[in-house]
Protein backbone atom coordinates (compact mmCIF):
# COMPACT_ATOMS: atom_id res chain seq x y z
CA UNK A 1 0.00 0.00 0.00
CA UNK A 2 1.32 3.25 -1.34
CA UNK A 3 1.26 6.68 1.07
CA UNK A 4 -1.23 8.02 -1.19
CA UNK A 5 -3.67 5.19 -0.05
CA UNK A 6 -3.61 5.59 3.10
CA UNK A 7 -3.73 9.45 3.45
CA UNK A 8 -7.65 11.08 3.47
CA UNK A 9 -9.26 14.48 3.41
CA UNK A 10 -11.80 15.09 5.43
CA UNK A 11 -14.17 18.07 5.31
CA UNK A 12 -16.58 19.82 8.48
CA UNK A 13 -18.22 23.06 8.55
CA UNK A 14 -18.88 25.04 11.51
CA UNK A 15 -20.62 28.39 11.68
CA UNK A 16 -18.37 30.93 13.00
CA UNK A 17 -14.57 31.30 12.20
CA UNK A 18 -13.93 30.95 16.09
CA UNK A 19 -15.43 27.61 16.48
CA UNK A 20 -13.86 26.67 13.02
CA UNK A 21 -10.37 27.58 14.40
CA UNK A 22 -11.11 25.69 17.37
CA UNK A 23 -12.09 22.32 15.58
CA UNK A 24 -9.32 22.98 13.74
CA UNK A 25 -6.01 23.17 16.14
CA UNK A 26 -8.08 20.34 18.79
CA UNK A 27 -7.51 18.13 15.81
CA UNK A 28 -3.91 18.94 15.02
CA UNK A 29 -3.25 19.24 19.34
CA UNK A 30 -4.41 15.74 19.29
CA UNK A 31 -2.10 14.37 16.39
CA UNK A 32 -5.53 13.36 14.52
CA UNK A 33 -4.66 15.41 11.31
CA UNK A 34 -1.52 16.49 10.11
CA UNK A 35 -2.67 19.62 8.91
CA UNK A 36 -6.27 21.65 8.97
CA UNK A 37 -7.24 24.82 7.04
CA UNK A 38 -9.93 26.87 7.50
CA UNK A 39 -11.76 29.10 4.90
CA UNK A 40 -14.80 30.97 4.55
CA UNK A 41 -17.40 32.44 4.77
CA UNK A 42 -19.39 30.30 2.56
CA UNK A 43 -22.90 29.92 2.01
CA UNK A 44 -24.36 26.83 2.56
CA UNK A 45 -27.45 25.25 1.70
CA UNK A 46 -29.22 22.37 3.50
CA UNK A 47 -32.44 20.71 4.69
CA UNK A 48 -32.80 20.66 8.18
CA UNK A 49 -35.76 19.94 10.39
CA UNK A 50 -38.20 20.40 7.33
CA UNK A 51 -37.13 23.86 6.33
CA UNK A 52 -34.46 24.97 3.49
CA UNK A 53 -32.09 26.70 5.39
CA UNK A 54 -29.42 29.06 4.30
CA UNK A 55 -26.26 29.98 6.47
CA UNK A 56 -22.41 31.10 6.27
CA UNK A 57 -20.29 28.55 7.54
CA UNK A 58 -16.61 28.48 7.82
CA UNK A 59 -14.98 25.27 6.25
CA UNK A 60 -12.21 23.30 8.05
CA UNK A 61 -10.13 20.48 5.58
CA UNK A 62 -8.29 18.15 7.36
CA UNK A 63 -5.54 15.57 6.27
CA UNK A 64 -4.72 13.06 8.70
CA UNK A 65 -4.26 9.13 7.85
CA UNK A 66 -7.02 6.56 7.14
CA UNK A 67 -6.23 4.67 10.28
CA UNK A 68 -7.16 7.62 12.15
CA UNK A 69 -10.02 8.50 10.46
CA UNK A 70 -12.15 7.06 13.32
CA UNK A 71 -10.69 8.65 16.15
CA UNK A 72 -11.15 11.88 14.10
CA UNK A 73 -14.47 11.86 13.39
CA UNK A 74 -15.53 11.06 17.39
CA UNK A 75 -13.29 13.65 18.20
CA UNK A 76 -15.12 16.09 16.06
CA UNK A 77 -18.30 15.41 17.27
CA UNK A 78 -17.18 15.51 20.94
CA UNK A 79 -15.94 19.11 19.99
CA UNK A 80 -18.03 20.64 17.35
CA UNK A 81 -20.82 22.84 18.13
CA UNK A 82 -23.51 21.01 15.74
CA UNK A 83 -25.79 18.08 16.58
CA UNK A 84 -24.50 16.58 13.78
CA UNK A 85 -21.71 17.89 12.35
CA UNK A 86 -20.37 16.86 8.83
CA UNK A 87 -17.78 14.74 8.57
CA UNK A 88 -17.11 13.37 4.97
CA UNK A 89 -13.88 11.97 3.84
CA UNK A 90 -12.43 11.22 0.73
CA UNK A 91 -9.63 9.42 -0.01
CA UNK A 92 -6.17 10.32 -1.31
CA UNK A 93 -5.77 8.89 -4.28
CA UNK A 94 -2.11 10.64 -5.20
CA UNK A 95 0.29 13.67 -4.32
CA UNK A 96 3.57 14.31 -3.44
CA UNK A 97 4.87 11.46 -1.28
CA UNK A 98 6.90 13.53 0.70
CA UNK A 99 3.94 15.06 2.22
CA UNK A 100 1.98 12.51 2.18
CA UNK A 101 4.62 10.75 4.04
CA UNK A 102 4.86 13.80 6.63
CA UNK A 103 0.35 13.33 7.14
CA UNK A 104 1.38 10.05 8.18
CA UNK A 105 4.16 10.97 10.60
CA UNK A 106 2.53 13.82 12.03
CA UNK A 107 -0.32 11.42 12.86
CA UNK A 108 1.15 9.08 14.80
CA UNK A 109 2.22 9.72 18.66
CA UNK A 110 5.56 11.76 19.39
CA UNK A 111 8.69 10.25 20.08
CA UNK A 112 11.38 11.09 22.16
Amino acid sequence: MTQSETAVRVETTVDGREGAERVARSVVEHRLAACAQVSGPITSFYRWQGRVQADEEWMVVIKTSADRLEDLTSHIREVHPYDVPEVVAVPVTGGNPAYLEWVRDETREATA
